[in-house]
């Protein structure tokens, strides 16, 4: 699998109509990447990430294949540690937004650069755990947290993200019967509006997480009079996939205000969490903020509404997940059958779909593509990329630009690290694909392709039935 890589010229990207697919991604943050920052085209006119020939890949391991790169992700994890290093003047961390994508290799490569991590439910706490991390470091999100759940959370001590009056309470309680203390962050709606699909838009009043502003003074009240919650700070989230900087430096002074409300009620809070959000390029018209840009600018507007206030600079937190792993990361499939459909369309069909990235039909997500074997080919027709489940809408790409394709060509579909395997079904009984991570021409497993025995391992047959 180790491919010598060899860039294809500018001129040959514009004659294979690949113009926007950038193999050279130097002086640019990862999540402003179609491709992964170690792509490129070998001698065989292969696409090649982290040294590995993608159709060598999907050979040994099978078709679709979740490919992810090494180098883009801890890239892009540095970058957010260094720039809050450079730019913060107080203590910083970044923390891994892990719904994004949580299973034991990406949640070992994130806690190897120094951050944190972002949970919201038991099962991505226990992988957490199983990785390694320091339960400092860990912080518990999520609207409705079972019992089970938060009693697990005060079990082990990690950093509680209260989201509504019956966590609130049931922690205390839960904190209370085992003798302990458990720190505890509260999350607020900042009513702060952005321009995002509206599923994942949170930072508005009208949104299902957080406590109202208003509630905040008997939300404050009750936590100093429980000796058994230590509120440490506080947290807003305003929403994903944003490429404005303006709504992040609004949220500054709305966090600021709360923090000095907090203080004024006798609460010891030292920490404020600002979220993530920043977008990551999927087309070539998308113009995200590199990751360095987004820190300073975050960092500038916290500074700046504390010192108008006379605050000390806080504890500062940011929780990226896509625009840390969302371009590090592409899928690998097989192409099957095509149907033309006289004037109007030409289908194309893959080897998987809304199963393994659920995204297009779910919240209309547009990605892009290439032909892994054939990277030179020039683009002669637009197609539609479709995939074999039993839906009408299962489209992977509507109108994606390519080269003529056949039975057996590997297209490869960029920039789905995010929320693709996470968000990933059975559905008609497909079993979830395999992921790989690469670097310097070395695959190593670290999803295995599920089999039909893991498809009925959980059905419960009763004996009458039998």
């Amino acid at each position: 699998m180790v491919s010598t890589q060899s860039r294809p010229s500018s001129s040959a990207n514009a004659a294979s109509g690949l113009q926007y697919i950038e193999t050279s991604a130097e002086g640019r943050s990862p999540n402003q990447s179609l491709l992964p920052l170690t792509a490129g085209v070998n001698d065989k006119d292969h696409l090649v990430v982290g040294g590995c020939d993608v159709t060598e890949l999907v050979k040994e391991f099978g078709s679709p294949l979740y490919i992810l790169d090494e180098v883009s992700l801890r890239t892009a994890c540095q970058q957010y540690q260094g720039a809050l290093a450079k730019h913060y003047g107080g203590e910083a961390l970044a923390i891994y937004a892990s719904k994004a994508w949580n299973c034991l290799a990406v949640c070992a490569v994130v806690k190897s650069e120094g951050m944190g991590i972002d949970v919201v439910s038991g099962g991505e706490l226990y992988t957490a755990l199983q990785a390694g991390f320091d339960t400092q470091k860990i912080y518990f999100h999520g609207n409705n947290k079972s019992r089970e759940e938060l009693a697990q959370a005060v079990e082990i001590g990690c950093n509680v993200v209260a989201d509504n009056w019956l966590e609130l309470r049931t922690l205390a309680e839960l904190a209370k019967a085992q003798g302990k203390v458990i720190s505890v962050m509260l999350r607020f709606t900042p009513g702060i509006e952005c321009h995002t699909h509206e599923y994942i838009r949170t930072g508005h009043i009208d949104s299902k997480f957080g406590f109202d502003p208003e509630q905040l003074d008997g939300v404050f009240e009750f936590i100093k009079a429980e000796a058994s919650l230590d509120c440490i700070g506080l947290h807003c989230h305003i929403g994903s996939q944003i490429f404005e900087i303006q709504p992040h430096r609004d949220l500054a002074g709305v966090l600021v205000d709360a923090f000095l409300k907090a203080q004024a009620h006798g609460l010891g809070v030292q920490q404020v969490n600002v979220g993530g959000g920043l977008g990551i390029r999927y087309t070539e018209s998308d113009d995200p903020p590199s990751i360095a840009a987004w820190v300073e600018q975050v960092c500038d507007s916290m500074t700046q509404a504390c010192e108008a206030k006379g605050l000390d600079l806080p504890k500062l937190i940011c929780e990226p997940g896509r625009s840390l792993i969302g371009s590090a990361c592409v899928t690998a499939y097989t192409v099957g059958s095509q149907k033309e459909v006289p004037g109007i369309r030409k289908y194309i069909t893959v080897d998987g779909g809304m199963s393994d990235n659920p995204r297009p039909i779910t919240y209309q997500s547009v990605y892009r593509s290439v032909v892994a074997n054939h990277m030179s080919a020039p683009c002669t027709e637009t197609v539609t990329v479709a995939g074999k489940h039993c839906e009408s809408g299962d489209v992977v790409i509507k109108d994606a630009s390519l080269p003529t394709t056949d039975s057996g060509d590997i297209l490869v579909v960029m920039g789905t690290g995010a929320y693709n395997y996470s968000m990933s079904s059975n559905y008609n009984r497909l079993a979830r694909p395999a992921g790989v991570i690469v670097k310097d021409g070395q695959a190593d497993l670290i999803l295995r392709r599920e089999t039909l025995e893991d498809l009925v391992r959980f059905d419960a047959l009763p004996s009458r039935l039998a």
